[in-house]
């Protein structure tokens, strides 16, 4: 906090922003690419500074402020990725608001549902979203101070994002904000359940960015292409500049790789962030085009394991000194632990492709973790915790600055995830996994989607990897089919019945031909590779998925077993009869 407490001493991270424009201010903030494509030529980007972007933060938190947005007032934002988004966040936590953040790729039904229990007193968003808010009006009935991006009718929304920059950056007012103010609540992907609203303070956010420069050295005057969004915010307070790609930010696995591309070597990018499935995308052009990226030396992934061979294509693409980190954490603890790529490459990644899990590496020196004893229930104190021996799998709890205190909806689930240990608060990740004697943790998987059997239980990770091996996979999914459901089920033991039968669901490579003939012979293979490993060995349910493997919208790589469950028993059933 020390760091902080020096750069923002009012508290909000907001503030941030303003000392990179005393520091920087001609250096471009943000540069993102417009409607013009000129197929010879570079592309055309639009940028503004850091001293630029202060002033229009400043004179729209002058503008909310006006229309009494501030302390304890919470604002929806739902507009794309790019300056606006950028510019908004950073001029609502300046006025004191907080900031609700969900991903609109959701699915309307769980989006709607977020945001009613935010308890919303406004929405800042394009003329669609207030059209919707507007038919839905009854479940907001207290957002009334409502702004509308981009052209959009004065019968959608009070006021428009252009009125508000009319303000006087003058007329703004610092508000009391402190370090425990809150900041933000942002939604989780729902990948193991309905999305929960995790509450950020001002101090969340900024051990987040010191945490982040101080273990990966990140300097200012840096060029990140950024393939995440909540990288691009983190950028504007760490003096990087933010080159926003021409992509889908909620279709990371759609990633163009020749835009991409283009602009890393357009732009003499450094650094970028994105998930395992736009590296994947980029990593497999590479590989095959010998594609080479010079200027790239810091690559970071996130939201999901990332797969050794990715790593090395990606290694062999970027500059000789680079790196790639994959970082590891959740919406309620970022970041929790990093591993870089050789230690994979060298050393985790043949342990990895036995079964062992998925090392992420070692913590940030601001959080303690423990494995503790698997279980389903709530654990309330720290004395109701059974800690496990090293090697040994069980749940992860974590504690530090970065580790949020509380859901805000769904308050349900407080009692399921958080442990009170006096004034501190541990937060039990769901993830299950081990440490080893390096204090590294090995990553096995979700604690829901593990799989009992008579003989204990599969973990997705070890089994998973295994069955990845096998050249024409691209990812795979260990499902648990209720046996009660089974086509055998008069044919198996009372014992037998009481588990459910373990499958395993293969997406394979795009250019793998799935005739019958293919299927067949892959499915005996994968069985045969099963057999040969004793974490397998007890799977004989094979099925191959006809397209991609549902995913989480965020990063398009957690893979939503709880989908897959009904569709594996139905083709069970089909091949019985």
């Amino acid at each position: 906090m020390k760091q902080s407490e020096l750069v923002v001493p009012d508290g909000n991270v907001a503030s941030r922003l303003a000392v990179q424009a005393r520091t920087a201010a001609d250096q471009i903030a943000i540069a993102a690419p417009t409607s013009r494509f000129q197929r010879e030529k570079d592309r055309a980007y639009s940028t503004i500074s850091f001293s630029e972007l202060d002033d229009r933060v400043t004179r729209l938190a002058a503008g909310f402020q006006s229309i009494g947005v501030g302390p304890g007032k919470r604002i929806a934002l739902l507009v794309p990725f790019g300056e606006d988004f950028i510019t908004l966040v950073f001029s609502l936590l300046k006025t004191g608001a907080t900031l609700v953040l969900v991903d609109p790729g959701m699915g309307r039904r769980n989006l709607l549902q977020c945001l009613e229990a935010s308890n919303l007193d406004g929405f800042v968003g394009v003329p669609l979203v207030h059209a919707v808010r507007k038919f839905f009006s009854s479940r907001f009935p207290r957002a009334v101070k409502n702004v509308v991006v981009g052209r959009g009718s004065p019968f959608l929304a009070g006021v428009s994002l252009k009125q508000l920059e009319k303000e006087s950056a003058r007329s703004f007012r610092n508000p009391q904000t402190q370090w425990s103010s809150p900041a933000a609540i942002i939604f989780t992907t729902g990948s193991t359940g309905p999305p929960k609203g995790v509450l950020y303070t001002h101090s969340t956010f900024c051990n987040q960015i010191d945490q982040i420069v101080e273990h990966y050295g990140i300097q200012p005057g840096g060029r990140d292409l950024s393939g995440f969004p909540l990288f691009g915010l983190f950028n504007a307070v760490m003096g990087v500049t933010t080159v926003i790609p021409d992509m889908n930010p909620t279709r990371p696995a759609d990633v163009d790789p020749l835009k991409y591309l283009h602009a890393i070597d357009q732009w003499s990018i450094n650094q970028s962030f994105g998930s395992p499935a736009l590296w994947t995308r980029i990593g497999t052009y590479c590989e095959k085009s010998k594609r080479k990226l010079p200027s790239l030396r810091r690559v970071l992934s996130a939201g999901a394991p990332v797969a050794p061979r990715v790593l090395q294509w990606m290694r062999d693409a970027i500059h000789p000194d680079g790196e790639m980190h994959t970082p590891y954490g959740a919406t309620e603890a970022l970041p929790v632990a990093s591993i870089e790529s050789r230690e994979v490459l060298g050393e985790t990644a043949e342990r990895h492709r036995q079964g062992a899990g998925v090392c992420v590496g070692r913590r940030f020196s601001g959080i303690d973790w423990k494995v503790i004893r698997i279980d389903d229930g709530p654990l309330s104190e720290r004395r109701d915790v059974r800690e496990m021996p090293t090697g040994e799998i069980g749940e992860l709890m974590v504690s530090g600055p970065v580790v949020s205190r509380e859901y805000v909806t769904r308050t349900d689930q407080n009692a399921f995830h958080k442990v009170t240990d006096g004034d501190r608060i541990w937060h039990r990740m769901g993830d299950v996994g081990y440490l080893d004697h390096s204090d590294r943790f090995w990553y096995c998987g979700r604690k829901s989607h593990r799989v009992p059997t008579k003989n204990g239980n599969l973990f997705t990770e070890p089994c998973e990897a295994i069955l990845n091996s096998h050249p024409q996979v691209y990812r795979s999914a260990l499902v648990g089919v209720p046996s009660d459901s089974s086509p055998w089920r008069e044919k198996i033991s009372a014992e037998e019945a009481s588990f459910p039968t373990p499958c395993m669901v293969i997406e394979c490579w795009k250019d793998f031909v799935s005739n019958h003939e293919n299927r067949s012979k892959l499915i005996e293979e994968l069985r045969a590779l099963a057999q040969s490993q004793s974490t397998t060995a007890e799977i004989e349910q094979f099925l191959i998925y006809s397209g991609r493997l549902p995913t989480d919208i965020r990063h398009n790589s957690k893979i939503f077993r709880e989908q897959l469950v009904p569709w594996a028993s139905r083709q069970l059933q089909q091949r019985a009869s």
